[in-house]
């Protein structure tokens, strides 16, 4: 019992640092970090060819280990050494320590691209919060406290593995197969004010998420067959369409994707 309600408190730790990680990435990409005082155009300045090495060194890594730890083949490794209770809390605990040294060590480039303003400067920021708004909805539809681990750990506590989620249709998703990937991707082109760091971030990170999808969607193929093939077929990657067909009346759709939460 000692052992499981360690996972448990292992598994709260961990979602402790995601939130930290998480609240100031918001204010990083949104230039309103009040609290560190730092973020995508504000920190430490260096040589414009040493920044940008230094913030595609931060992102690649950010990319690499979300990929790789995301991976069945790793996580099957990875459960060797630890319990499978805690596999997701491991993930998550290190996607937020690397996202934290990505925004510690960020260097900014703050020559600006394109700024706007009036109408056209509310607009983008109004999309801006919306696509943060996105990414939290997302994960609530697809099971938020599964997504970063505490579910497991509660049932670890218990005595039982957490049950599979069963594959059905979370609103959203009926829409687009990555509604969170979507608003992430929202949030870091929706800015009135885009300076040639936050292009950068932004074009890496959008990269990294088509990449990222890719994978994803050839391990749910590998996983759930002729299902989600079909739901493939039916409902657009990321950008949904104004006029098409819905799903069947089985209401067949994403398992939720849990690639960079």
């Amino acid at each position: 019992m000692f052992g499981r309600l360690l996972i448990l408190l292992y598994a709260a730790v961990s979602y402790a640092v995601f939130l930290v990680s998480f609240g100031w990435a918001v204010g990083f990409v949104g230039n309103t970090n009040l609290i560190t005082g730092k973020s995508i155009d504000v920190g430490v300045s260096s040589p414009v060819v040493e920044a940008v090495m230094i913030d595609v060194l931060l992102l690649a890594l950010f990319a690499v280990q979300h990929s790789v730890m995301a991976r069945p083949a790793f996580k099957r490794m990875l459960t060797r050494m630890i319990p499978k209770a805690a596999e997701r809390s491991t993930y998550v605990l290190l996607s937020s320590l690397v996202l934290l040294l990505l925004l510690w060590q960020w260097r900014p480039l703050p020559t600006l691209v394109w700024r706007l303003d009036g109408v056209a400067a509310t607009v983008l920021t109004g999309l801006h919060w919306f696509g943060w708004l996105l990414v939290l909805t997302s994960t609530y539809l697809i099971d938020h406290f599964d997504l970063f681990g505490l579910r497991q750990a509660i049932f670890a506590v218990r005595g039982t593995e957490a049950p599979a989620h069963p594959f059905k249709t979370p609103l959203l998703y009926r829409l687009v197969r990555h509604p969170l990937m979507l608003g992430f991707l929202i949030a870091f082109w929706a800015t009135p004010e885009m300076s040639v760091g936050h292009l950068l971030f932004a074009a890496l990170n959008t990269a990294y998420i088509l990449v990222g999808v890719w994978l994803e969607e050839r391990d749910l193929v590998a996983q759930f067959g002729a299902s989600y093939e079909r739901y493939r077929q039916r409902v657009p990657m990321l950008l949904p369409r104004l006029v098409g067909s819905r799903l069947n009346a089985d209401g067949e759709a994403s398992p939720a994707p849990r690639s960079n939460p």
